[in-house]
């Protein structure tokens, strides 16, 4: 819920802003309904549900106005008006936004922060504990990640990996990377510095062959590279480590061993569901052409990467942690909550809320974030690709709650006064449809991989 502070002067404006009608005045200060949940119960057709913001919304096209929610409300914050439920708090927080003297603020805080000084007064926990856990705490995991101001997409480290958990794309296909494995793999020794000795060439074109990027040719019993200045772009993308592929494989031929992934291919058998390659978040678990080995993209750890980036040292062993914080650009659409397959993280207006025990990094909440407001080592992304939104304006209670919150100002009223949705605009992100209070807001999305 939302509390007025003392420095509550009853202005109103909270009152006006208000979309559900659940403040009022009582004795010049700002007085709302306090999420307790009585109504909830108390409905006969339940019509009455808790939000991912913690608070209360009423589904019009279930309630029937029946006014059992008015009679159960320990603080008479409920009222029906015509067929319309007004009173219960959804937690939208536009109150506290539009407060001009900042009397209004989120008690959710405000309680915790009393607990814990309370606690500590009475010697009842250890504090530098609650601290830990509410400052200091942090998700982490040691994987191989790729510096990307440093790595040129030569392809280098794909070609030694031995389980081929790396993938690399670049802008020069079929032009030289200098990636140096046609040196690597001449039995000659014809080829050095990027140079070949046309009087130790055999032509026996495992250069060739071997090139990651097909930029080397034979023209008239010559070996020729194709050069060019440019410098490429591209990405790259490697296993996490993340464990999410073990926790999946239903026969136990995936497992995470000391931090480290391993796999036993005796123990593969052919699955319906495969749901080990559906639960890797970055792509790079797929099946193998090799009989001996069903799948492939599995990161072992070997640290093979590392040593074969020589030059540019691009690639490394890294701790990689996060301690569940976002940038500003959050517009609380609510993908990262929907997607993670741990249930870590929790919608919370403008950010969210991270259970770091539960969280294992896999990043995927990060590689769908429309906004790139969470942070990632990954260059995999995925696009919002399509959409639906619909606004069912028989259950729209005409707060525009939907308008002020949407980040593309797709959201507009007509002539008529009903909202309406611009299609060419909208990004599907979900903020509104989230922030709805009478769930008036038909949503789906798909998503694809971004080029």
């Amino acid at each position: 819920m939302f509390l007025s502070t003392k420095k509550c002067e009853g202005i109103g404006e909270c009152i006006k802003e208000c979309p559900t009608g659940a403040i009022r005045l009582i004795d010049g200060k700002a007085f709302s309904c306090i999420t307790c949940g009585a109504c909830e119960e108390a409905c006969p057709n339940r019509a009455i549900f808790k939000n991912r913001y913690g608070g209360y919304v009423v589904d019009r096209a279930k309630c029937n106005a029946c006014g059992v929610c008015e009679l159960t409300c320990p603080v008479s914050s409920i009222s029906i008006e015509g067929d319309l439920v007004k009173g219960i708090c959804s937690r939208c927080g536009i109150c506290a936004d539009n407060c001009p003297i900042g009397a209004r603020v989120d008690a959710y805080d405000v309680i915790e922060d009393r607990q814990i000084k309370f606690l500590e007064s009475l010697n009842l926990t250890n504090p530098p504990q609650i601290k830990v856990k509410k400052e200091e705490g942090k998700a982490s995991r040691v994987n191989v990640i790729t510096d990307t101001q440093k790595c040129t997409f030569c392809g280098r480290c794909e070609y030694y990996c031995p389980t081929d958990a790396i993938i690399v794309n670049n802008t020069l296909e079929g032009v030289c990377q200098e990636c140096r494995i046609c040196e690597d793999v001449c039995p000659a020794g014809a080829i050095s510095n990027g140079t070949i000795d046309e009087t130790k060439c055999t032509l026996c074109l495992k250069c060739v062959k071997e090139c990651p990027n097909n930029a080397i040719s034979i023209e008239d019993f010559k070996i020729k590279r194709n050069t060019n200045s440019k410098e490429a772009e591209g990405c790259i993308i490697s296993c996490l480590n993340c464990g999410l592929c073990t926790e999946a494989c239903t026969h136990g031929a995936l497992q995470m061993i000391n931090g480290k992934i391993r796999y036993d291919p005796s123990l593969c058998e052919e699955c319906d569901t495969m749901e080990c390659l559906d639960a890797c978040p970055v792509g790079t678990l797929r099946v193998s052409d090799e009989k001996e080995r069903p799948i492939k993209g599995y990161c072992v750890s070997c640290g093979r990467c590392v040593k074969a980036c020589d030059v540019n040292e691009a690639r490394g062993f890294k701790t990689v942690t996060w301690k569940g914080d976002v940038s500003e650009d959050c517009i609380s659409c609510g993908i990262c909550s929907e997607i993670c397959p741990k249930d870590a993280v929790t919608l919370k207006r403008g950010s969210i809320e991270v259970d770091l025990e539960k969280c294992v990094l896999c990043e995927k909440c990060a590689i769908h974030c429309p906004q790139d407001a969470i942070p990632q080592t990954t260059m995999r992304k995925k696009s919002i690709k399509d959409g639906f939104v619909f606004v069912e304006n028989k259950l729209c209670m005409n707060c525009k709650l939907c308008i002020k919150t949407c980040p593309e100002e797709a959201i507009t009223e007509d002539e008529m006064g009903r909202v309406t949705v611009d299609d060419s605009k909208c990004i599907y992100c979900g903020a509104c449809s989230n922030v709805c209070p009478a769930r008036a807001i038909l949503f789906e999305r798909e998503f694809e991989v971004a080029k």
